[in-house]
């Protein structure tokens, strides 16, 4: 479904990203694992079109994507939800779930989708008339996970979903992850937390100062002691 090929991304004269190469078949999880500033928020932007690579291609279903515009990608099926969330504070829930279907004309199938984030996220539906400035942390990123739903994306990348929650919230987070993945939607994955990252994913990709330095499946991954001591506290 997405072939990324040997890509090198630039902010200004460093070098973020050195060569990635990586592929997400249709209907897997993969998960990008590595320290702060590994370059794997810098990888998704690239893909959703926020940044240009320099060298290399992008193929999502066979049709080369580097460099389109953002909502170009957008309209071909891919979503993303960025780190930090990024929703609209002085929007209400509804009208932030409203903007992600932004480039869609069907309205009976928007009202339809609506039904299915309220029924991923029953706290938004009770929340649907708030201000998403109010929210928690927790709500804000369901807020951000269902926006992205909106627009009907085939491929989701999701940064960091997990960041600055609770323990229980994440696993929340990782139950309805899985869920949307079972509902047919492709998943590629950054996350801090290598272990809930490495449970819910097929496969796994860890990215080290702008390189892809390992790759397996999940298990494999999850067995492997340069993950266990780098990612995995150890253990």
């Amino acid at each position: 479904m997405l072939k990324v090929e040997s890509i090198d991304v630039f902010y200004g004269n460093i070098q973020a990203l050195k060569g990635v190469s990586l592929e997400v078949k249709n209907g897997e999880i993969v998960t990008l694992i590595g320290a702060n500033g590994a370059g794997k928020s810098t990888l998704l932007k690239t893909i959703s079109g926020l940044l240009k690579p320099k060298q290399g291609d992008i193929l999502y279903e066979g049709t080369s994507i580097a460099g389109k515009a953002a909502q170009t990608i957008v309209k071909q099926g891919i979503s993303h939800v960025p780190e930090g969330r990024r929703i609209f504070a002085n929007m209400t829930v509804e009208e932030n779930l409203e903007l992600g279907a932004f480039l869609r004309k069907d309205k009976q199938e928007i009202q339809q989708d609506f039904e299915k984030v309220y029924h991923l996220f029953p706290r938004l539906y009770e929340r649907r008339k708030q201000l998403a400035g109010t929210l928690s942390g927790g709500e804000q990123q369901m807020l951000a996970i269902g926006r992205s739903l909106m627009a009907r994306p085939r491929l989701l990348l999701l940064d960091e979903p997990s960041m600055g929650l609770a323990p229980l919230l994440v696993k929340t987070i990782f139950r309805i992850i899985e869920e949307i993945n079972s509902f047919g939607t492709t998943i590629l994955l950054v996350e801090q937390n290598a272990h809930m990252a490495l449970s819910v994913a097929d496969r796994a990709y860890v990215i080290e100062s702008g390189r892809v330095v390992l790759s397996g499946t999940a298990q494999e991954l999850n067995a492997s002691e340069q993950v266990k001591k780098a990612y995995l506290g150890g253990h």
